[in-house]
């Protein structure tokens, strides 16, 4: 998901720019009933810290975590209410098995292409959202990014070029996700450049398309929860960016922040 790495050593900073009509994080609502998460993509990366996250809130809430690798799986099994099962989310049975049980599922899947040319970002997302439909999983979070969709504008014509096939097998989960599954409360959050440093707390959702800048992944996690907490976020398409950031391809004008309560 290092989408706009390329663009890393720019810089200008746009923090002056942003409305803040956020509510408190993590607000408490009736979708904290959620006990048991499964989440795909967990072994690393934003999905990483989805999982660390939510097993930090120590309430109770279980994850389920779909890995490959089955060092990662024996790592994540020794983490208290986490339970890794080994498998490849491009396998539709394998993605089902392990979501059966669970209350709300959240896919952070993007990578490279399997050995049959089909990529993870498309193959492995539609999995997700088809098991969800099946077990009845209703509430769906899925990470894709800035790009895909009616945000297409705010990616810079070669950055675009370049990250063409990834944006545009996720735009295609997108699509299905919107298309077919009516009765989900999904929620869709792309973030901008992915940076792997520790969250700043000023990363913001908004529903603006055409905004793009830089974003840490431990946010990227935090605002995927808060999204999760948030009835007011379903249904809903966000872009994620941390206007505290500098860089010079970042958005130049207000930017109003999606208010999650």
């Amino acid at each position: 998901m290092l989408f706009y790495s390329l663009l890393l050593a720019l810089s200008v900073p746009v923090s002056a720019f942003v409305t803040q009509l956020q509510g408190p994080s993590r607000p408490t609502t009736e979708l904290e009933a959620y006990k048991k998460i499964f989440v795909a993509g967990g072994s690393k990366g934003v999905g990483r810290k989805v999982v660390n996250q939510i097993l930090e809130k120590s309430d109770g809430t279980a994850v389920v975590a779909l890995v490959r690798d089955p060092a990662v799986a024996e790592e994540l099994n020794a983490l208290d209410g986490c339970t890794a099962i080994v498998g490849d989310a491009m396998d539709q049975k394998t993605v089902e098995n392990a979501m059966d049980g669970c209350d709300a599922a959240i896919t952070t899947l993007g990578g490279g292409n399997s050995d049959g040319g089909e990529r993870v970002d498309y193959t492995g997302n539609s999995n997700v959202i088809e098991s969800a439909g099946i077990l009845g999983v209703v509430r769906i979070i899925l990470v894709t990014t800035i790009g895909c969709g009616n945000s297409k504008d705010a990616t810079p014509e070669s950055t675009y070029e370049v990250l063409k096939d990834v944006i545009l097998a996720k735009n295609k989960a997108e699509n299905l996700l919107i298309k077919y599954y009516t009765n989900s409360n999904w929620t869709i959050i792309r973030p901008g450049g992915l940076k792997s440093e520790p969250m700043t707390g000023k990363a913001i959702l908004t529903e603006d398309n055409t905004v793009l800048g830089l974003i840490h992944r431990e946010d990227v996690a935090r605002l995927v929860l808060e999204a999760l907490d948030s009835s007011k976020t379903e249904r809903q398409i966000l872009s994620a960016i941390d206007p505290t950031i500098e860089s010079s391809f970042a958005t130049e004008k207000p930017i109003e922040a999606f208010a999650l309560v």
